[in-house]
């Protein structure tokens, strides 16, 4: 699956928000993982991070374990990174 453009990304139902708000590498991919491990296959986690870096570990961790990285958009001094879990 390709990623969503950020217009697609706003109006897409998160099952699960996890805020990393203020959280540096690699805090914000951690929470990812934990999060990902409390949903069934087929949900999304949004996950909120100010870390820049968040996107790219997030989009190559999903790729690499069989995840969905959907793609981020940006909020409000953040980004939104969007997951489906895989398996």
């Amino acid at each position: 699956m390709s990623t969503l453009a950020p217009s697609e990304l706003a109006g897409l139902a998160a099952d699960t928000v996890v805020d990393a708000r203020g959280a540096a590498c690699p805090g914000p991919l951690l929470d990812a993982k934990r999060a990902m491990a409390t949903i069934p296959v087929g949900a999304v986690v949004e996950l909120w991070s100010t870390d820049p870096v968040t996107k790219v570990d997030v989009e190559a961790w999903s790729t690499k374990v069989g995840h969905a990285y959907l793609g981020a958009a940006e909020a409000d001094g953040y980004d939104r990174v969007f997951v489906r879990r895989g398996r």
